[in-house]
């Protein structure tokens, strides 16, 4: 049984909707190297409608010449979870359905490795309501959004973690690897 592991742009306010702001700061090649390494070590990628319908286009026409996660991106299992899709004509692409706390943990059962989740913030917080969710992977930009969709939304439920490393970038970036306490 694998692991799923979700990777967030986040701003200091928790804003991860629409990571656009991202590009005003540099790319750090080890910022780079640490969302490889969350990558490498899974098997399958988990998304959201939204996030799919974004990525499918951006990434399935990118190489390895063009970016080193494109093989990772365009040649592993997807799963998207959607209660609206209709097709999903990205390689390798499955549609779960609707959102359903029981077919995650069949899913996590049944891919040898660990599930990679990237954006899909609406999914996310749902995984992580429902205790799905084995690793967080925050990299923190050192801004202040002051609107859009947060990671956890006032009014949610409180939660607690465990931290488990952190590496500071050049720009100011952090990465913050949390483990939910169960």
């Amino acid at each position: 049984m694998g692991k799923i592991l979700v990777h967030e742009f986040t701003t200091l306010d928790g804003v991860i909707d629409a990571p656009a702001w991202a590009g005003d700061y540099p790319f750090d090649t080890r910022m780079g190297e640490a969302i490889s390494a969350i990558m490498g070590s899974s098997n399958a990628i988990l998304l959201g409608r939204h996030t799919f319908e974004m990525f499918a286009p951006a990434w399935s026409v990118r190489t390895a010449a063009d970016d080193p996660g494109a093989p990772f991106m365009n040649e592993s299992p997807k799963y998207v979870v959607s209660a609206t899709l209709q097709s999903a004509d990205w390689n390798n692409s499955t549609i779960l359905g609707a959102y359903d706390t029981e077919a995650i943990r069949a899913l996590k059962e049944r891919v040898d490795g660990n599930i990679y989740v990237s954006g899909s913030g609406t999914l996310v917080r749902a995984m992580l309501a429902d205790g799905l969710v084995d690793e967080l992977h925050l990299f923190m930009y050192p801004l202040v959004a002051g609107a859009g969709g947060r990671l956890f939304p006032e009014g949610g439920a409180s939660a607690k973690f465990t931290l488990g490393g952190t590496e500071a970038y050049d720009g100011g970036v952090l990465h913050l690897t949390y483990m939910p306490v169960r």
